[in-house]
């Protein structure tokens, strides 16, 4: 493990207590460990906005499987894209919805697009992408 370096910050007291209430209540044993989250969460926030950076995501899809030709739109267009796809998960809903998640790593700027494209077919009823990393710039 790397060493640790000590910093401190100034906080309002509203605004310390509001922070150590929330993490009471996410469960963090103190609250470096909850800064530790909230700074790698903003480097990866960063390194998806540099369009070459190699990242990781999952999108969830919710969508009415019996929309004309919906299922094979999505398929080809997965199969379009297949080094940015490492797995799926396919689950049906009820009798008209399906949820898909899709696990996706490459370039941001590529992810972003696939991501953006697979949401604007009719019959896609939501679309949330979930960025992560690849780990590799996270310490």
């Amino acid at each position: 493990m790397s060493s640790l370096e000590r910093i401190s910050i100034t906080l309002p007291g509203e605004l310390a207590q509001a922070f150590s209430d929330q993490c009471d209540k996410k469960g963090y044993t103190n609250r470096s460990e909850a800064i530790r989250d909230l700074i790698r969460d903003s480097l990866v926030q960063e390194e998806w906005c540099t369009p070459g950076a190699h990242v990781a995501a999952t999108l969830t899809l919710v969508y009415d499987h019996h929309t004309r030709l919906l299922g094979k739109k999505l398929t080809d267009v997965q199969h379009e894209h297949e080094e940015l796809i490492v797995s799926t998960l396919h689950v049906h809903l009820d009798h008209h919805n399906c949820l898909e998640v899709i696990v996706l790593r490459g370039e941001a700027g590529k992810v972003q697009r696939l991501a953006e494209k697979l949401r604007t077919f009719r019959g896609v009823k939501y679309s949330q992408i979930c960025l992560a990393t690849d780990g590799a710039a996270l310490r």
